[in-house]
């Protein structure tokens, strides 16, 4: 289990190689790794649903549009789909992202040196999913803390555990503060556009669908920054090419989704017997898509295991799945992550890894840096 949380991907690769659907007996059930089975899994919604009352999520937060197929979930995601278009998210994110990661650059700069998952990814990443709710600004550090005890919670269900009481009393606070938001209704709030909606969700309904997109807008966000940011600082030599040529960073990002997903594995269940890669799933098993194997499936990427900025096709990858629960957030959590990490390389001159704190990506359901620290030049204040 420590290799799969440390570094799974030699493990994953052998998988692939020898038995691409491969039953697992630690997951009580089948685990699919090869690019081309992971998007038919992904795409298939009648053979391979979601909508199974062990699927983690769910249990922490209720049915949603994450835990739904067919007419329901069209219903639960629906009024969500408009505010989240290109478009919709340039003209409501733009200047509240800018204006975050500017005050949190301001606060930082002048330390010379941060643990930037908590200092600066997950905040910016609860202050724009706090600001899209309409909950509080002073609302984010409580928000931080219900997103970790939720997160906590999913990932204790998909190791076999049970939900946690902390992950219970997490999502009860949180459901009391965004039936509040509902019922303040500030036009502002997604919550309440989506309220406004014809055949509108009941209020139980909405606040499962934001605590999903809450957990989605941390999780997604806070993981690009972090994983993005590792993989340059890692490397001196691509750090080099996106500061020469800044319009490297949207590839830079798409390429370290590839390497390491935020969310590693997404899970289904089927609901026919059938064959899929050469083994015979039964109607009922849990099918679980290795997202992180996929990603580096050497049959659809050169040098998978590379971080290669002149890679074609670089935003082929799987991280956002696909299909019908394809991430809706998916034009945020990109503009987050390249404004987030083109201020952190023009504001932090000479941005470094922290030599006496290393920093590694670890996770068997969610990857990321638990610490991602770094050092810079610091420059001195002003005389007054």
């Amino acid at each position: 289990m420590e290799a799969l949380e440390g570094d799974p991907h030699p493990a994953l690769a052998r998988l692939r190689e020898s038995e691409p659907v491969s039953w697992v007996p630690a997951l009580e059930g089948w685990l699919v790794t090869s690019y081309d089975l992971a998007v038919t899994v992904m795409r298939d919604a009648d053979s391979f649903t979601v909508d199974d009352p062990r699927f983690s999520t769910a249990q922490v937060v209720g049915a949603s549009m994450l835990s739904l197929d067919g007419h329901d979930h069209d219903r639960h995601r629906r009024p969500f789909v408009a505010p989240f278009r290109p478009a919709a998210v340039r003209e409501r994110f733009v200047r509240a992202v800018a204006a975050e990661t500017d005050r949190l650059l301001d606060e930082l700069e002048p330390a010379g040196r941060a643990e930037l998952r908590r200092s600066f990814a997950g905040p910016l990443a609860a202050a724009t999913v706090t600001r899209a709710l309409g909950l509080d600004r002073a609302a984010v550090g409580s928000v931080l803390g219900w997103y970790d005890a939720i997160v906590s919670a999913v990932t204790e269900i998909t190791a076999g555990g049970g939900v946690s009481p902390a992950g219970r009393a997490a999502f009860d606070e949180l459901r009391r503060a965004l039936l509040a938001a509902i019922e303040a209704g500030d036009e502002r709030s997604l919550l309440a556009t989506a309220a406004a909606e014809r055949a509108a969700l009941t209020p139980e309904e909405l606040t499962s669908n934001a605590a999903v997109l809450l957990f989605g807008g941390i999780e997604t966000t806070e993981g690009m920054i972090c994983n993005a940011a590792l993989h340059l600082l890692e490397r001196p030599a691509r750090l080099a090419q996106v500061q020469g040529r800044p319009e490297l960073l949207d590839v830079a990002v798409e390429e370290s989704l590839r390497l390491e997903p935020a969310a590693a594995v997404v899970d289904r269940y089927a609901t026919v017997d059938l064959e899929l890669g050469g083994s015979e799933i039964m109607s009922g098993d849990l099918v679980r898509v290795s997202i992180a194997a996929a990603n580096r499936d050497p049959a659809v990427f050169a040098a998978p295991d590379s971080f290669d900025l002149e890679r074609p096709g670089h935003r082929r990858h799987l991280a956002f799945a696909q299909g019908p629960h394809v991430c809706l957030g998916v034009h945020l959590a990109r503009l987050e992550a390249r404004a987030g990490l083109a201020a952190l390389l023009q504001r932090l001159s000479g941005l470094r890894l922290d030599p006496e704190r290393p920093s590694s990506i670890r996770g068997l359901v969610f990857r990321k840096p638990p610490e991602l620290n770094v050092v810079w030049d610091a420059r001195a204040a002003p005389l007054r």
